[in-house]
């Protein structure tokens, strides 16, 4: 436990940030700088890496901000001390999505040394998962993990719904395929095999020969387009769909994106220390029209923020991040 010396504030703020990078993103992006200035962190989305093309509003990548956000508070916590977030603190500056500032806190709870334990080991999945379903307990214990924070998980328990929203990942990749801006905005992120990059999704991130999930199939990104990138395929390989979930907020405006962020991880980091795993399928909600029909008819009004799926893996996917000094302003 570190002690409440100013070096001791300043060692928490740094473990804040380092826990941050671990935090998803969409293409694993990391579009995040932070600084640390005595007892305080500030966080800042950083424009240029975000998705022009697929996200010209910069909603999923303050989502994304939003995820790293709830890491440096959690990790705070797991250290004894009390973080004080204020969002969106200068109107005129919408970079600046959050400052934190490191109080003195309490001895951590069970739970919070349970979120932060797997700060470091969730990992995004991208393929099948196995046919072991989801608890119906766990699933409870998730939506109230994301309720915690003022977002919205909504498992999607029928057919019906899942269908359409498999039905509308397929168009929406399919439409996204044949939109030389959108393809050349993913190969942008797509590491190619020996890469060095700390950023963008790996060749081990991701099956080089995708299978189809049952009974729904979501259509995944096409990181390779057309090699043979990927990792190998085993017979064993789970071909589940698992259960499909759609995380909403009451609001569609940049604080509320803030949240969904903040929310997602607290619920993913929950979902990983019980062996769950989570495959994000965002492309129909990079399509304005497509997004509009799934508020209107899938999720009663409320703006999605995502749409996943969530069950367990035979194996972790690999994944990479940036060091702090290159995030540290």
């Amino acid at each position: 436990m570190n002690t409440r010396t100013s070096e001791g504030i300043a060692q928490a703020a740094r473990e804040a940030v380092e826990a941050a990078l671990w935090a998803p993103s969409i293409h694993n992006t990391q579009p995040w700088t932070f600084a640390v200035s005595g007892d305080e962190i500030s966080l800042r989305a950083d424009p240029d890496r975000r998705l022009r093309v697929s996200d010209p509003t910069g909603r999923q990548m303050t989502i994304s901000c939003g995820a790293a956000l709830f890491n440096v508070r959690i990790t705070l916590m797991a250290l004894g001390y009390e973080p004080e977030v204020r969002r969106l603190p200068n109107p005129e500056g919408p970079m600046l999505l959050a400052t934190v500032r490191v109080r003195p806190g309490r001895e951590p709870g069970e739970h919070t040394r349970l979120l932060y334990g797997e700060v470091q080991r969730r990992r995004t999945h991208r393929a099948g998962f196995t046919a072991l379903p989801m608890p119906d307990p766990l699933t409870d214990a998730l939506v109230r993990e994301a309720a915690a924070e003022g977002a919205h998980l909504a498992p999607v328990r029928s057919d019906a719904p899942a269908r359409v929203l498999a039905a509308l990942t397929g168009a929406a990749q399919d439409v996204q395929a044949q939109d030389r801006q959108f393809v050349l905005e993913l190969m942008r992120w797509a590491r190619p095999p020996g890469s060095a990059r700390r950023d963008g999704v790996p060749v081990a991130g991701y099956p080089t020969d995708p299978r189809r999930t049952y009974p729904q199939h979501f259509a995944s990104r096409d990181y390779s387009r057309g090699n043979e990138w990927g990792a190998a395929t085993e017979e064993r390989v789970s071909t589940s769909t698992g259960l499909v979930a759609l995380l909403c907020t009451p609001g569609d405006a940049r604080e509320d994106w803030l949240i969904a962020g903040e929310g997602l991880q607290r619920m993913l980091l929950h979902a990983s220390a019980y062996g769950v795993s989570a495959a994000f399928h965002t492309q129909a909600l990079e399509m304005c029209e497509l997004r509009e029909f799934i508020r209107r008819h899938l999720c009663s009004g409320e703006a999605p923020q995502m749409i996943m799926r969530m069950g367990f893996v035979l194996d972790e996917s690999e994944s990479v991040r940036r060091t702090p000094s290159d995030v540290l302003e």
